[in-house]
């Protein structure tokens, strides 16, 4: 019985965990700033922050970010 409970909450405490997880979301752009007001749209959209975990300036900007609630 005491591994059933045990079990019992190790699923419950694994999906609520699963959850917490950041999304990440990229964006590609012309310029810097244009990149970053799209990922600002795209947390605004999924109500969440965002922290920039990458940026490229090749001919194009490539942007990516993580989201959090």
């Amino acid at each position: 019985m005491k591994s059933i409970k045990t079990f019992v909450a190790v699923a419950a405490l694994s999906v609520m965990s699963f959850g917490a997880f950041a999304q990440t979301v990229s964006a590609t752009a012309s310029t810097l700033d244009g990149a970053e007001a799209q990922i600002a749209a795209q947390a605004k959209q999924a109500g969440a922050d965002y922290h920039i975990t990458e940026a490229y300036a090749g001919n194009q900007v490539h942007m990516t970010a993580e989201l959090s609630k």
